[in-house]
């Protein structure tokens, strides 16, 4: 099943689930206490699910999830405002900088893909893979989603 909601939506329902607003101090979310989300078919092609760790709030608008892809799923071409980082948690995946050959990561690889830069990222054709994505909001958004990396792209 694919969940068609913007991501700007689905922050706001992890706010809502997490609660954005809390007092000063710690706030401890518990593992599984926020629902898994099938990844769009609009911004990532095969089994994609993300499960949100923190979302933007008042004090910052950074964001963090961990995003599952099975073999051969990745995220559609996009950019980040003010970039983002991947640690890769499992699996073996790719990630590519367009115009650039596609480098492999694997479990304790960290990645960071500078503001604006457009790219993919996501599982091999044969192995699934795990990263925590960490990326930051300007005016509420962070991510630009472009068109879907096609499978000549994928496979070169």
């Amino acid at each position: 099943m694919t969940i068609k909601r913007p991501i700007q939506v689905t922050l706001l329902l992890a706010m809502l689930c997490t609660g954005s607003a809390f007092a000063d101090g710690v706030k401890v979310t518990a593992n599984g206490a926020q629902p898994s989300l099938a990844g769009s078919s609009d911004y990532s092609s095969g089994a994609v699910v993300v499960d949100m760790l923190f979302v933007a709030n008042e004090y910052s608008q950074v964001s963090g999830a961990y995003v599952t892809f099975a073999p051969g799923a990745r995220a559609a071409w996009h950019t980040h405002p003010r970039g983002q980082k991947l640690i890769v948690t499992s699996g073996t995946g790719w990630v590519q900088e367009w115009g650039k050959d596609k480098q492999v990561i694997k479990p304790g690889d960290a990645v960071q893909i500078a503001p604006g830069i457009k790219h993919w990222h996501g599982a091999t054709s044969t192995q699934g893979m795990r990263h925590i994505a960490i990326q930051e909001a300007v005016e509420g958004k962070n991510v630009e989603w472009m068109e879907q990396v096609s499978d000549d792209q994928y496979a070169k």
